[in-house]
């Protein structure tokens, strides 16, 4: 999500046990409107991510671009799961026909994993987003930064029965260069966005809308929230935005490996 106040105590507090360092890959973001003109997938995993124990490096640079080509669009659900608003997100997508990329903070995952069992099994892919959601992050040392991902990468695996994040989100985008190659040394992709929706903030669904309208020429990659407090607008706004985009010659897609 946006960086948005990083004391929101609705998330829980998790302190992970020190783990190992991994190599940093350095490199620039990077955006393209082409699929696959950043650095591509290793291999081929399911739809949702790879299997526990499968794990292969991947490109550290910030994933903007879709998969789906010129006219992809990369839908991204942020904060969740959570129990009331996620299955209306799901139902939604279904609907629609829409997949999309759910980023997961680790202990919302680890209270709800019949949700994230539920995200996967419709096809949809997991990214971590950190176990407690700290947009201060960047400032923080190499070792908190590492417990942050990899346990929340650990608890998004287990709640979905053994399937991995693809990708790694940052909270509030506070990616540094180890974050980023730390993630992407096991198999994340670090993500961005290239439209936020501001829905986090509730200015109404006409207000939603209009932002992402505006700004989709930015990039393919729109930022939503599926948790957080009333997610109603979010909702509203996505069930007029995915006919009207569809109608207007977009697909949906996922961002690129």
């Amino acid at each position: 999500m946006a960086r948005h106040d990083s004391g929101r105590g609705w998330y829980g507090k998790v302190v992970g046990a020190a783990l190992g360092v991994v190599v940093l890959a350095a490199g620039a973001s990077v955006w393209t409107a082409q699929a696959g003109t950043e650095s591509g997938s290793p291999s081929k995993p399911n739809a949702a991510g790879s299997v526990a124990g499968s794990v292969e490096p991947v490109a550290a640079t910030i994933a903007h671009a879709s998969d789906a080509g010129p006219l992809g669009v990369n839908l991204t659900i942020d904060d969740g799961p959570d129990p009331v608003w996620t299955p209306r997100v799901l139902d939604l997508l279904r609907e629609y026909g829409v997949k999309a990329t759910f980023c997961m903070v680790g202990t919302q995952a680890q209270a709800h994993p019949d949700l994230v069992k539920r995200v996967v099994a419709a096809g949809h892919r997991l990214c971590d987003h950190s176990v407690s959601h700290n947009t201060a992050m960047d400032k923080k040392s190499q070792l908190y930064q590492s417990q942050q991902i990899r346990d929340a990468e650990r608890m998004i695996t287990e709640a979905s029965g053994g399937v991995r994040p693809m990708y790694y989100r940052a909270p509030g985008g506070a990616f540094t260069p180890y974050s980023r190659g730390l993630a992407a040394g096991l198999g994340m992709r670090p993500l961005g966005w290239n439209v936020d929706s501001k829905d986090f903030e509730r200015p109404g669904t006409d207000a939603i809308v209009a932002t992402v309208e505006r700004e989709l020429p930015n990039g393919p990659t729109l930022l939503f929230h599926d948790a957080g407090g009333d997610r109603t607008q979010t909702v509203e706004a996505l069930r007029l935005l995915l006919p009207r985009l569809t109608a207007q010659g977009y697909s949906f897609g996922f961002p690129v490996r």
